[in-house]
């Protein structure tokens, strides 16, 4: 799920062009409603997600990690978890505001011609959302990932 939320953030980032030249900064993304509404409405389920708000891939990601801890006695090691979580969720909201209530810049981002960024951004928040309704697959695949690493 991790790895689903970092590919799609990247492929926004990989996205945001303002006159032919890539940008970096957050800034840049206000005004993206405006400007791009899919685009937006991708990056918006990607940074909720990975601020682990429910019903969200990233939440339940988040739920069994601590789990995970806890049931192996670290419960310190899942408090700074926690915590961590919280704080982060700070910055991926910060980022949601932003692209949908801070005034847009004159020149907005230009329009991404790379299909292959559109369909990877697409698949991305297509996981993310059919993982609300169909968690058993992404599921299955953990635990057969988690159980090769054991000896």
């Amino acid at each position: 799920i991790y790895m689903v939320m970092t590919a799609g953030a990247f492929a926004v980032v990989l996205m945001m062009k303002k006159q032919g030249r890539m940008v970096e900064r957050i800034s840049d993304l206000s005004g993206l409603w405006r400007d791009q509404k899919m685009l937006a409405v991708a990056m918006t389920i990607i940074m909720l997600s990975m601020a682990g708000i429910p019903p969200l891939a990233g939440f339940f990601s988040k739920l069994f990690i601590f789990q995970s801890l806890m049931a192996a006695q670290l419960t310190v090691l899942a408090v700074v978890g926690v915590l961590a979580s919280v704080i982060s969720a700070f910055y991926y909201l910060r980022v949601i505001k932003i692209m949908l209530f801070d005034e847009a810049p004159e020149q907005g981002l230009d329009k991404c011609d790379d299909m292959t960024l559109k369909v990877v951004l697409a698949v991305c928040t297509i996981i993310l959302l059919l993982f609300i309704v169909q968690p058993a697959p992404a599921m299955n695949w953990a635990a057969m990932a988690a159980t090769s690493l054991m000896p």
